[in-house]
Order: C-alpha cells, then sequence, then structure tokens
C-alpha cells in the first residue's frame, strides 16, 4: 500500500499520522463505530479537521488493504497480550532479595 504523505510507517509496520503517535487503525476503529468527524476531532484534539478527513478518504479508498492491515494488528496484539509473561529468574530473584535486606538492615 503505498501511504500518502500525511501517514508515515515505522520500521515494525506500525501506521500513524505523521507526526503524530496517532495510530491509522485507532481513527479507523472510532471511524467504523460511527465517530463522525467531528466527534473524532474531540477525541484527538492535536488533529487537524482537514487531517481527519483525509484520514477517512484514504480509508475509504483503500478500505480493503487498511481492514487486512488492522486485522493483522488486532491478531498480532491478541497474540502478544496472550503469551505467557517471563518473570525474572532465580539470580534476579536473588539479587533482589540481597538488596532488600541491605537497606532493611541500613
Amino acid at each position: 500500500m503505498n501511504l500518502p504523505d500525511f501517514l508515515a510507517q515505522d520500521k515494525y509496520g506500525y501506521i500513524h499520522l505523521a507526526g503524530h503517535r496517532i495510530g491509522l487503525r485507532h481513527v479507523v476503529d472510532l471511524y467504523n463505530e460511527r465517530y463522525s468527524p467531528e466527534m473524532l476531532l474531540d477525541h484527538f484534539p492535536t488533529l487537524t479537521l482537514a487531517l481527519i478527513h483525509k484520514t477517512i478518504a484514504f480509508y475509504l479508498e483503500n478500505q480493503a488493504e487498511i481492514d487486512a492491515y488492522i486485522a493483522h494488528c488486532n491478531q498480532e496484539i491478541e497474540r502478544q497480550s496472550s503469551a505467557p509473561r517471563q518473570g525474572p529468574d532465580h539470580a534476579e530473584l536473588r539479587r533482589r532479595m540481597e538488596a532488600k535486606r541491605r537497606m532493611e538492615s541500613a
């Protein structure tokens, strides 16, 4: 997908509005929840109404590709959130206990 100048993609594939941390998927998700451009402006006050209109127009012109991108993002978020989180190993726990003991004895 060729991105217009008002959208940027980082090295991880995240598409956001240029100069902002607001993702394309955030705007599109709310738009698909029936947010009007004015409601989106209230939700994202750092954007301009013109930028919101451009983003929506880009989405409507590239809906299939953007929907696939958003589906991929949602799958990745689900995968990462369901993955077990690695806790500290034995050596780290021992280090923390020793540090706690030193602080309590000081």
